[in-house]
């Protein structure tokens, strides 16, 4: 994600959680720390191409030229060895095409790169998709968070998903 991608990610925030949406300045914060050496930050977005019709570009044209309509967007953080989903999210018109799963692949992928050796992340007690997406991916839940998204006072299941360390992975032996 970069700054370009915020606007079109807000709108996408705004349909899908409208009465919790992050405000511009939380991606910006965020974004503020996805960049450089000391990065601890990844944030990502899905795009699906849009074809040009009658010679004119239709859809979002990006900062890098390409044209689009973002579908999907999703962010990690990650400090001393933990890894936080903060937010992922598809368009409803991408629900069931593993768009999520991609998305949080990618995520966990930046997990490892950050060499985090666990992955926290809060979704809605309500959210039961976005729930049996993360069992899939071995996360369980560990914990709940009162009143955690507002206004709405809707309570969060946190989840956590390990990750084997080295000495923990089976020993693989080959001539």
């Amino acid at each position: 994600m970069r700054w370009w991608d915020i606007a079109p990610v807000l709108e996408l925030e705004r349909e899908l959680f409208p009465e919790d949406a992050w405000s511009p300045g939380m991606f910006w914060s965020e974004l503020a720390h996805a960049r450089g050496p000391f990065a601890t930050r990844r944030y990502l977005v899905a795009e699906l191409e849009v074809p040009p019709r009658g010679g004119a570009d239709e859809g979002r044209q990006s900062g890098d030229g390409r044209a689009g309509r973002l579908v999907g967007y999703g962010g990690l953080a990650a400090v001393d060895g933990t890894g936080d989903i903060q937010t992922i999210a598809t368009a409803r018109d991408q629900w069931g095409t593993g768009l999520g799963a991609r998305l949080l692949t990618e995520l966990l992928g930046a997990a490892t790169d950050f060499e985090c050796h666990e992955v926290l992340l809060e979704v809605r007690v309500d959210n039961l998709r976005a729930q049996r997406l993360y069992e899939r991916f071995g996360f369980e839940p560990i914990g709940f968070r009162r009143g955690y998204y507002q206004p709405g006072n809707v309570d969060a299941l946190v989840m956590r998903r390990t990750t084997q360390t080295s000495s923990e992975a089976p020993s693989v032996q080959g001539t």
